[in-house]
């Protein structure tokens, strides 16, 4: 697994935030007018797109090349090992390159004509697949899943199909997501953006905080290393932009995930919460929680370390599961900590939150993902046996 976000990039370098509950915002006041807000952004320079491959030059997948590069060793030796038809490419995305369509738009208000560099390949929501399927020379299926915040985890879901269905030996997956104005403006217009970090499962949460980032992971059919026990899918169709408000596309995507994974829900050890910090989300995810576990898994939501990564969201939290996992020893799991105010919203089903250092025993984990229309994901993953 590749990532890279607000917290650093890799695994090793992102571990070790995670565990102690560090994020790192920046206050940015050129997104939205005449509003301030703390995001999640990526800081440094990312990697060059090849010239060959110009017409994909767009800060998203610069993201996706970042990542991709912690794993081009073993992905090229994958790939080398197969036929180039035999691994595909799935990668989810929301934003795609609106970012860089905005700058080419703001040039052609300026000049009376569109930035020079900027090609239609950037934005197309494709383009995020096609990228990495021409860099690395492959010709299996390559397609691009956008269902708003569970695309990451949809990609997955997608890859292990493919693998199954014996299509592909080999699957390149995961999902990037860049901020741009355009979401950005379209969150703030729903009123559910906080001015602070968001602050899932307290009385006092004002909304999501957004975040950028990318997570891709080579998915094979070895039985070794972190595996993809359990999918669960739901389209519940409740509303546009708002869940429904009982978590029922929720708790179907939970028990279908469970179901998948052969896992009663006692067997499940710590759950990665979609917990956007909006009032909606939480009251409807906890809801759903309740209902399916008599005694709920210790819980955490990593959105307040990095943001809401939207359509990558999925994916990276998959990955710090991965990473929760592949640090497992004789001692158990330890689990990134749930960072809040601490004031705990009394209407909530309770759930238990996890606190610094905490661990869990060995077992399988859990994690949620949520997007705008029903569209529900839940992952099960279980570390290989020692």
């Amino acid at each position: 697994m590749g990532m890279v976000n607000a917290l650093g990039r890799g695994a090793d370098e992102i571990w070790p935030h995670l565990t102690r509950g560090e994020s790192r915002f920046r206050g940015r006041d050129d997104l939205v007018p005449d509003r301030r807000l703390l995001l999640g952004e990526v800081a440094g320079d990312l990697p060059a797109i090849p010239r060959a491959l110009r017409r994909y030059a767009c800060r998203n997948n610069a993201l996706t090349l970042a990542a991709l590069e912690q794993i081009e060793s073993p992905v090229r030796e994958r790939v080398s090992a197969l036929s180039p038809g035999r691994v595909g490419v799935v990668m989810g995305t929301s934003t795609s390159g609106v970012g860089d369509a905005e700058a080419a738009i703001r040039h052609r208000e300026r000049t009376g004509e569109l930035a020079r560099d900027f090609v239609y390949d950037q934005l197309e929501f494709g383009g995020t697949a096609g990228f990495v399927a021409h860099l690395l020379g492959l010709t299996g299926p390559a397609y691009t899943i956008s269902t708003a915040c569970s695309s990451g985890a949809r990609a997955l879901a997608s890859a292990r199909a493919l693998i199954e269905l014996g299509v592909c030996d080999a699957v390149i997956a995961g999902a990037t997501d860049s901020l741009c104005g355009l979401t950005t403006n379209g969150f703030s217009a729903l009123q559910v953006i906080s001015d602070e970090v968001t602050n899932p499962c307290s009385v006092n949460r004002r909304g999501l905080t957004l975040g950028e980032g990318s997570t891709v992971f080579l998915v094979t059919r070895d039985p070794q290393g972190v595996q993809l026990r359990g999918v669960g899918e739901s389209s519940e169709a409740h509303h546009m932009s708002a869940p429904d408000p009982e978590g029922l596309g929720a708790e179907a995507a939970m028990r279908a995930a469970l179901d998948d994974a052969k896992a009663a829900p006692g067997d499940i050890v710590y759950l990665n919460l979609h917990g956007t910090g909006t009032p909606l989300n939480d009251a409807m995810e906890c809801a759903a929680i309740a209902r399916i576990f008599p005694e709920p898994p210790v819980c955490s939501s990593t959105k307040p370390l990095v943001g809401h990564t939207l359509g990558a969201a999925g994916a990276m939290e998959a990955g710090f599961c991965w990473m929760m996992l592949r640090e497992g020893d004789r001692d158990g799991l330890l689990v990134a900590p749930h960072v809040y105010d601490g004031a705990r919203d009394p209407d909530l089903p309770p759930v238990p939150l996890a606190a610094r250092g905490q661990r869990v025993p060995r077992g399988p984990v859990m994690t949620n993902s949520f997007g705008f229309g029903g569209n529900n994901c839940t992952l099960v993953l279980e570390g290989a046996p020692a």
